[in-house]
């Protein structure tokens, strides 16, 4: 029986263990520091109040229940010990004869500091809490203070990053803006819209997406009152004005923080095992460059140069962690039977975003489509629902959009352990 340790149990780490269930060849051990699996694609939902927690969460233990070769340790990665097939955690050690870093991305703020402390990061679960209870905070503080500087300050939204993430989230505050905002707020009444500003360092929204994708989500955003700012680069944020690379800035409380993110680096491995952006070198069978028996799924990995469609490597998407961990897992399984291993190869999809209530953009790529309005909408929808780990969370989650989008509300505005409690 074959050791498999896997560090990170974000889509890739989930995919890999699942597929290796109840394999009596293998005894898993799957490692994260939080004790649930959550749904990235769908935390701004949370930060937003259109979700709760447990809609997009599951606990690892109850998802491995029944699994009897797969166990769940609670802890954080420290160090490994190749030579000694030795890992080292927060609480303890483990030995394995296969270990799997499958940990994904953290939030990139490209060495600034003054961003890192103020802007809000939109990247895990606690992000999305703590970007809740500060927004809710700051809208009622804006209620009270008499000063129209320090209110429109608490009132502006700035959303760094014109990706998928971005793009949502400007939607979803536009649509708050003149519904949720107008209604429960009377204070606020009288002050017009939330000011909302998109910013983007290219010349696009989505950029990885077509044309006609970039073209319908700038309109629609613009029709929705988002103000787009392109070619612009952030490069500081003192927690009351946003500084632009051109000289311009824009005052307020609020900058959330979408706009890259990084893998990381792991103690033990040797440094020629990294390439661009702190990514993993892999080869075809996601075995780590110069590390023998350690391997790297998903975002945290990059296999440069076998992939004709994707030389410079895959993207940092969903599908490409489920894709690779499910290989993986044939491959563990090939190894143990003396079979021939079968390189990865990664079937794109396509993509999709949403904007805002029958409003979306997806691609196709290889039948060529495209789909936007409510038909894209629909399909995000179906696919996001699908995507969700168990049919309670498909359920939860297809409640709470079936009241959002009958009364363009949802009561789950509650101010709740604020990580920072700020002073009204």
């Amino acid at each position: 029986m074959k050791k498999i340790v896997i560090i990170g149990g974000g889509f890739a780490g989930i995919n890999l263990a699942n597929s290796l269930a109840n394999v009596n060849d293998f005894e898993i051990t799957l490692v994260d520091k939080n004790n649930y699996n959550f749904f990235p694609p769908l935390i701004y939902q949370v930060a937003t109040g259109f979700l709760e927690t447990s809609s997009i969460a599951y606990p690892f233990r109850k998802l491995f229940k029944g699994k009897k070769n797969i166990h769940f340790w609670l802890g954080e990665f420290v160090e490994v010990v190749p030579e000694e097939h030795k890992l080292i955690l927060s609480n303890g050690t483990l030995l394995y004869d296969y270990l799997v870093f499958a940990t994904g991305t953290e939030t990139n703020y490209f060495g600034m500091e003054n961003v890192k402390k103020h802007a809000i990061p939109m990247k895990t679960l606690d992000d999305a809490l703590n970007m809740r209870n500060i927004l809710l905070q700051r809208i009622e503080k804006a209620t009270i203070t008499t000063n129209k500087s320090e209110k429109k300050k608490l009132l502006t939204m700035v959303i760094a990053g014109g990706g998928p993430t971005g793009v949502e989230v400007s939607g979803m505050f536009a649509e708050m803006s003149k519904t949720i905002i107008q209604k429960e707020y009377p204070e606020l009444a009288n002050l017009g819209h939330t000011e909302i500003y998109l910013i983007d360092g290219g010349k696009s929204l989505l950029a990885p997406m077509s044309e006609k994708s970039q073209r319908y989500t700038y309109q629609s955003l613009e029709k929705m009152g988002v103000q787009i700012k392109l070619n612009t680069q952030v490069v500081d944020y003192d927690g009351e004005k946003v500084s632009f690379k051109d000289g311009t800035y824009i005052k307020t409380k609020n900058l959330i923080w979408a706009a890259g993110v990084s893998a990381m680096t792991f103690k033990g491995l040797p440094s020629e095992s990294y390439g661009r952006a702190k990514r993993l070198l892999v080869d075809a069978n996601n075995q780590v460059k110069g590390a023998p028996g350690i391997y790297a799924i998903g975002d945290t990995c990059l296999l440069e140069g076998v992939d004709e469609k994707f030389p410079l490597g895959h993207p940092q998407v969903a599908q490409v962690a489920i894709q690779q961990g499910k290989n993986l897992a044939r491959n563990f399984k090939a190894m143990q039977a003396n079979k021939p291993l079968q390189p990865f190869s990664y079937q794109d999809r396509g993509s999709m975003a949403i904007i805002g209530k029958a409003k979306a953009v997806a691609d196709i790529p290889n039948q060529k489509l495209h789909f936007d309005g409510f038909l894209a909408w629909a399909m995000w929808l179906f696919i996001h629902i699908m995507s969700l780990i168990n049919y309670r969370n498909r359920l939860k989650t297809l409640y709470n959009w079936s009241v959002a989008y009958f009364t363009n509300d949802q009561s789950l505005r509650m101010i709740v352990r604020p990580k920072e409690k700020e002073v009204l």
